[in-house]
């Protein structure tokens, strides 16, 4: 056993009976690592131990297998890198600033399946033969998305889009180059005035970052609830609810779709509704809010103006 394992056994031993949750108490962790490296370091000069060459790298590889997730940790922790995905356990690219890259990281196909347990622990919800698919936020708000076989050819593809948040308004868009002031203003215009505003564009576009930045514009006296599959608006608003889907349980029951969150919203005194994007059905039970004079936002992919307000027609009809 290394060193790194027997720091590992320890730290994880004080957790334990400290009655520390490494999820939500990573700082406690981080300093039982330390209190642990270094009362290593004083018990190697008193008898044979394996080497501890670099104390400060052995305690952050620690911290991340105890409190984080592990080998990805680096990447979640690097403000540069914008995306993760695991196409096997051997291929694991990351996006920094837009452009991919092949890491050198290299994992088990058990590593990977503990690391997907470990992020889906904090959501509640699962991912198994009967339902192979998941959608869940990670505690930072990345967006985490898991895919398992037989729906996958061998491997268990993972995906985890960072929540970087670039701007939180109009303004910040504008400071980045994304808007200009004349068409910050307009925006801000619309949202004052209730327009409906449908945010189209492709993946990665930044739907979710222009219609966050537009909801950060709602008059502050306003009423807000938002509707996603998984939380990842966070507007600065002082009036707002925000309500996410559920899986079914392992008894098939118990499943909160976006149709259902949008009618229980209705009942919720609503001033401003928000749906982080629709897909399916749900775009009916939107239209049929917004026909009744409910302002409202959401997002779409499409490619332009014209095929979002199409896309919107032709959704209720799948």
């Amino acid at each position: 056993m290394g060193a790194v394992e027997i720091i590992d056994a320890e730290v994880r031993d004080v957790v334990r009976r400290e009655g520390i949750d490494p999820v939500t108490q990573r700082d406690a962790v981080r300093r039982i690592v330390d209190d642990v490296v270094n009362a290593y370091g004083e018990r190697s000069l008193a008898r044979p131990l394996p080497p501890l060459e670099d104390p400060g790298a052995v305690a952050r590889s620690v911290t991340d297998i105890v409190a984080g997730y592990g080998p990805l940790q680096r990447y979640l922790d690097d403000p540069e890198v914008e995306e993760i995905w695991i196409n096997q356990p051997d291929r694991i690219f990351i996006a920094r600033r837009g452009r991919s890259e092949l890491t050198t990281t290299i994992l088990t196909a058990d590593e990977v399946r503990g690391l997907v347990e470990r992020m889906l622990k904090s959501s509640g919800r699962r991912v198994d033969f009967s339902s192979p698919f998941v959608d869940a936020a990670l505690p930072d708000g990345s967006r985490l998305h898991v895919v398992i076989p037989d729906i996958t050819s061998e491997h268990w593809a993972v995906n985890i889009r960072k929540h970087v948040l670039y701007a939180t308004g109009l303004d910040d868009l504008v400071k980045l180059r994304s808007l200009s002031e004349q068409a910050a203003a307009f925006l801000e215009a619309a949202v004052a005035a209730g327009l409906n505003i449908i945010v189209s564009g492709g993946t990665q576009a930044g739907k979710t970052t222009l219609l966050n930045s537009l909801v950060s514009a709602v008059p502050a006296r306003e009423r807000v609830i938002t509707c996603e599959e998984v939380f990842e608006l966070r507007a600065p608003i002082a009036d707002i609810v925000r309500m996410q889907t559920r899986q079914a349980s392992l008894e098939g029951t118990g499943e909160i779709t976006l149709r259902q969150l949008i009618k229980e919203a209705l009942r919720m005194r609503p001033q401003r509704i928000v749906v982080g994007e629709v897909r399916q059905h749900e775009c009916l039970d939107l239209l049929i809010a917004l026909n009744s004079g409910l302002p409202g936002m959401c997002s779409i992919h499409a490619n332009n103006a014209r095929e979002a307000v199409t896309k919107m027609c032709t959704l209720p009809l799948r």
